[in-house]
């Protein structure tokens, strides 16, 4: 495991856009109680703003593997190597749309493309749907040519988990894996133990553990799934055999200790794991792209270990 890259926190108020954003949702939803799923899902779809819009990536809508979502397709871009992204959103809101900027980022950065999924979400669909889905475009894809190790299962938070959770389900089912993992801010534990839960509830602007309990009953189906099963909560998975893995977290957030947790766990199967930490900063900072060095920082050395 290589150790943990920790990068200080500037002063730029660009890289508190974010923080504030997550501050305006906080507000919302500890407001009336009738919020609906269809305007908590339009409300969290603002995700992307934030992000500044990628030069020179355009975007292309598609149904891979019966699962709909959105190409970034930079200019130039190696069209053999694919990022399956999946995005955050406690496995029940957020969608292709609200992340396609950010994955625009990484793939440019990386010199490759990106498909960001719009899997089945919960309550509607709980677990497994959204692991199914991935594996679903992982395997269209080798079915189009693409190589397995040259694809790259990548997410934030909830989004995070699934990127580590496909590559376990294709070991279930006996498939090749892909070639990396990056996770950003992975949102793994269902049952809510985190020390950093407490110890950082004050610098959170979003992550709460009622927030965090409401989701889990979504897509746990209201405790009917064990929050320990491996596929839903990769803290309990064997990741003997895993593929190369990137892990970031902000060393503000809530969720820091699912990262580090995860590191720990990795490095202790053998694993090839980097984590890097970015003090100050929020829960997915990287949706700072384009407007925060932090977070343009850390693409750029994530493009150095996806080359490396």
């Amino acid at each position: 495991m290589t150790e943990p890259q920790t990068r200080p926190a500037g002063a730029a108020l660009e890289g508190d856009a974010l923080r504030v954003l997550y501050a305006d949702w906080s507000q919302l939803l500890a407001g009336p109680p009738e919020l609906t799923m269809r305007l908590l899902r339009s409300i969290f779809d603002e995700w992307h703003q934030p992000t500044r819009e990628p030069e020179d990536v355009t975007y292309r809508e598609e149904t891979v593997g019966g699962v709909p979502g959105i190409w970034a397709l930079p200019v130039g871009a190696d069209h053999s190597q694919v990022l399956l992204y999946t995005h955050g959103g406690g496995f029940a809101v957020g969608s292709a749309a609200s992340h396609r900027k950010l994955a625009g980022h990484v793939a440019k950065a990386l010199g490759v493309t990106a498909f960001v999924l719009d899997y089945r979400l919960a309550p509607e669909h709980p677990h497994p749907a959204q692991v199914e889905d991935g594996v679903a475009v992982f395997t269209a894809l080798t079915e189009r040519g693409i190589a397995a190790a040259d694809i790259t299962t990548i997410g934030d938070s909830a989004g995070g988990n699934l990127a580590v959770a496909i590559p376990l389900a294709l070991r279930e089912r006996g498939r090749p894996l892909p070639g990396r993992v990056i996770a950003f801010s992975p949102w793994l534990d269902m049952e809510c133990n985190g020390e950093s839960l407490v110890t950082n509830a004050d610098t959170d602007a979003l992550i709460t553990v009622p927030l965090l309990e409401g989701m889990i009953a979504g897509v746990l189906a209201g405790g009917e799934i064990d929050p320990t099963t491996a596929l839903a909560n990769p803290l309990y998975a064997d990741l003997a055999g895993f593929p190369r893995l990137y892990i970031n977290a902000g060393g503000a957030e809530a969720l820091l200790d699912n990262a580090t947790r995860l590191a720990e766990r990795a490095k202790a199967a053998g694993a090839d794991v980097t984590l890097s930490i970015a003090d100050g900063m929020q829960h997915v900072f990287p949706f700072l792209a384009g407007n925060a060095p932090e977070a343009d920082d850390e693409i750029a050395g994530i493009a150095a270990w996806y080359r490396a």
